[in-house]
């Protein structure tokens, strides 16, 4: 038997034990469970989130493969090989080469996810797809659980990445990688992916706005409840699905009541120093202003109607499978530290939260209708 016929008999009969509950003994000359053994190829790597997987997997000892276009990083990471090519069918690189296993953060059309799923299939051993909660057609409840509805989309055949089509998108992307991996695969679904390097400025926004002192809107009230993941423990648990094999379908976010916006806003404060004068201003305001139509307010959602349990969907599957969360003021923290660092172009126009005009307009409005809602 050959090491890649080995390897994928071992795999199966892993999945097989643990199914019945049983320990699976080591194999006297096989690779070792932690990370430094693993060869692992990441689709992708060089935007916010591939970065932080790579140091993680280095920090272990992996060894690691970036297969990308070369458009964003153009210096090499040290004791990182790195492939040329584009998955709209230009594999040709990942041809005849083996991994323990794919990481794929970069697939977002179902068609080009196929491609690379159909490629490895006979030489990989796991698939690990970082897809999104953004593929459940209903989140007005709390408490969504893997198995859900997933959005369809009406055409199908789209490869438009649009706001319109990105969740049903990501749900067509699933499917190949539960065909072409069965039994072999991991799917995590996060939430907003939040921490140091992510230039969305979704959560960036908050301590950054809380910094800059003044009269601030704060949206809906301080017990509305906010989910998301910071990139380190999601690199963490990621690379954990490599070191250890967790078959399955996997929500990544933090638990439901683990934070409030009113958490957020006070953790900003305490990390800033800063004495902004917080104004809560009610969710109903906002969607009749038509903040609610644009991603001017970031994080939170109106706890109420069609999104009532988007920052209520359960993580349990994942916390039982190791799934661990760094408290809250380590995250503003160290993101705000790394908003200090960016470019002063990209402190002084950030891309998500509210303009200080547009800000201050909705304030005296709210204000001359209600009074200082502080």
């Amino acid at each position: 038997m050959n090491r890649r016929q080995w390897m994928f008999s071992a795999a199966a009969a892993v999945l097989a034990a643990r199914a019945r509950g049983q320990t699976v003994p080591a194999r006297p000359d096989a690779t070792s469970s932690r990370v430094g053994a693993k060869r692992i190829l990441i689709l992708g790597g060089t935007g916010f989130i591939g970065p932080h997987f790579v140091r993680e997997a280095l920090a272990g000892g992996a060894r690691i493969t970036l297969f990308n276009r070369g458009k964003r990083q153009t210096t090499p990471t040290p004791g990182v090989e790195t492939l040329l090519g584009d998955r709209n069918g230009q594999l040709d690189a990942l041809k005849g080469r083996d991994w323990d296993v794919v990481i794929d953060n970069s697939g977002y059309v179902p068609r080009h996810v196929q491609l690379t799923t159909q490629l490895l299939r006979e030489h990989a051993a796991h698939y690990v797809y970082i897809s999104t909660i953004s593929v459940y057609a209903d989140l007005s409840l709390p408490g969504t659980p893997e198995t859900a509805p997933l959005k369809q989309l009406k055409d199908p055949s789209t490869e438009e990445v649009s706001p319109a089509n990105y969740g049903g998108l990501k749900a067509l992307c699933e499917k190949p990688v539960a065909v072409d991996f069965p039994h072999r695969h991991t799917i995590l679904r996060p939430t907003y992916i939040v921490g140091p390097g992510d230039n969305s400025d979704r959560f960036t926004y908050w301590p950054w706005r809380m910094a800059r002192g003044g009269d601030m809107l704060a949206p809906g009230t301080p017990l509305d409840p906010i989910q998301y993941i910071d990139v380190r423990d999601l690199a963490q648990f990621v690379v954990g699905c490599a070191t250890d094999p967790r078959p399955g379908v996997f929500n990544a976010c933090t638990p439901p009541g683990f934070a409030t916006m009113g958490d957020l806003i006070d953790t900003s404060r305490q990390v800033t120093k800063a004495k902004t004068s917080v104004h809560w201003v009610d969710a109903e305001y906002l969607r009749a202003a038509g903040v609610l139509d644009d991603p001017g307010l970031p994080i939170w959602s109106a706890p109420s109607g069609t999104t009532a349990g988007v920052a209520l969907v359960s993580s349990a599957s994942a916390v039982q499978a190791g799934l661990r969360f760094r408290p809250l003021a380590v995250t503003v923290r160290e993101t705000y530290d790394w908003q200090l660092t960016r470019p002063e172009r990209e402190q002084a126009v950030l891309q998500a939260g509210l303009s200080a005009e547009q800000e201050a307009g909705l304030l005296a409005k709210w204000q001359a209708r209600n009074g200082d809602a502080s």
